[in-house]
């Protein structure tokens, strides 16, 4: 008899705990109306890559020698374009500048990285404060990046991001060390003629 209640209760644990944790039939994003009108405002400025979710570890590969990233995002040289400016702290302490320039074609919300026609990001809203997430989609690659406006974020943003991307099949989860200080951005002016492909957050 009491094995039988015993094995009753766990398995009645069991229901419960799966209820709790079971990732959402349908999880939802958020996306972030992007449009001239929205832009710049909500979007320029610092950001910090924080962490990276993918379906395989091969699609996060490019930031494993990377301690911290720090971002800028400016007006473009022209309507509709926006210049980002990155620097990357490697974990061996180099200090490697980035530059690249997203569009915004006419009548979409997602934004695409000049030089790279087979890229798209989405941007989508982060329950963490200060925070946004983006979906990088390439040739043959899919990622989920976690931004903010500092650079450590409560735990509780971090295990909320891992958590919805694993629900959307992304398994593979890179959390950025963050254990150095930042470099100096590079000045972000309007008019660069030459943008050093974004290896860094945009493949």
């Amino acid at each position: 008899m009491f094995h039988r209640v015993w094995a009753a209760l766990l398995s009645l644990y069991g229901i419960l705990l799966n209820s709790v944790y079971q990732c959402p039939e349908h999880p939802q994003l958020m996306a972030l109306g992007v449009d001239e009108k929205e832009l710049p405002e909500p979007h320029l400025g610092r950001w910090y890559f924080i962490a990276g979710a993918a379906p395989t570890k091969e699609d996060l590969a490019t930031f494993e020698s990377v301690d911290n990233i720090v971002f800028s995002m400016a007006p473009g040289p022209a309507p509709r374009r926006f210049q980002l400016s990155a620097t990357v702290r490697t974990k061996n302490g180099l200090c490697v500048p980035r530059k690249w320039i997203y569009h915004l074609p006419e009548g979409s919300t997602d934004l695409r990285t000049e030089g790279r026609p087979d890229m798209k990001t989405e941007l989508f809203s982060s329950s963490c404060p200060g925070g946004i997430m983006l979906k990088e989609m390439g040739q043959g690659y899919q990622r989920f990046l976690l931004y903010n406006r500092t650079p450590h974020p409560p735990e509780k943003c971090v295990e909320e991001f891992r958590s919805l991307t694993s629900c959307l099949d992304s398994g593979a989860f890179l959390l950025i060390p963050r254990n150095q200080e930042v470099c100096e951005l590079p000045s972000n002016r309007h008019g660069t003629a030459a943008v050093v492909p974004a290896r860094y957050g945009g493949s």
